[in-house]
């Protein structure tokens, strides 16, 4: 078994959306998914989705997309983007899971998971260009502590789901990055060193093919796992040895 991460699918099977326009590596991008997935994914392993899954705005327009993830190999968890209108309660999303007859798709938000040596938390976070330059209607500073209290509460679970004395590695995975180049969330950045997570898993930049595989800041390594910055194939993510 075998764990797995890819960050913004994009897909768009009931509300096409054209993404070649961001650049020719989305040419024919779902076609890429499937077959790389099926190249790389087996159905034993995990793979975590962290947001932008769907352009759905609607449940009722989620299901083509969800039927292309469901259909892929492995285990699905999925954390919230920016851009997955869709999202609702978790218990709203299960009870769709369950009416839609998925069974392999789970939510990442405010829980936590087990998957053979990794404990998988995670959230949205938080991410602009310029602290200087707020979202139009987006409070900064509500949406941080916001974020850092779903950070708190996910690696809460996952530290009572470790209790079973078997050594785990926590690892986070985010929408947003926690820093980019002169950006840095600092109260996030501040909660990842506490709870003591050496890797964290982030996606949302697209287009910036020349940034750093991984950023190396407090003890902490931030990895860009955006689908197109990846081409399209999910990354194993192995123990530290």
């Amino acid at each position: 078994m075998a764990l797995y991460v890819i960050a913004d699918l994009h897909l768009s099977k009931s509300t096409p959306k054209p993404m070649d326009i961001f650049g020719s590596r989305w040419e024919g991008y779902m076609d890429k998914i499937e077959q790389n997935w099926k190249n790389t994914v087996k159905d034993e392993d995990t793979v975590v989705l962290p947001g932008d899954s769907s352009w759905a705005m609607t449940t009722d327009e989620l299901g083509p997309d969800f039927d292309f993830i469901e259909a892929l190999p492995g285990k699905k968890i999925i954390s919230k983007g920016n851009h997955d209108y869709w999202w609702q309660t978790r218990a709203k999303l299960d009870a769709f899971v369950a009416e839609r007859g998925y069974e392999t798709i789970n939510f990442l938000h405010n829980n936590a998971y087990i998957v053979d040596d990794f404990i998988i938390c995670g959230s949205r976070g938080w991410y602009t260009d310029d602290k200087a330059t707020p979202i139009r209607g987006a409070d900064s500073t509500k949406i941080i502590a916001r974020e850092v209290a779903r950070i708190k509460e996910s690696v809460r679970v996952g530290r009572e789901l470790s209790c079973d004395g078997h050594c785990r590695e926590m690892l986070m995975f985010l929408h947003f990055p926690a820093i980019f180049k002169g950006y840095m969330c600092d109260e996030i950045i501040m909660e990842l060193y506490r709870a003591g997570i050496k890797r964290c898993y982030y996606g949302h930049i697209h287009g910036n093919y020349g940034a750093p595989p991984v950023i190396s800041y407090a003890d902490i390594d931030f990895h860009l796992i955006s689908a197109d910055y990846i081409n399209f194939i999910p990354q194993r993510i192995d123990p530290i040895n």
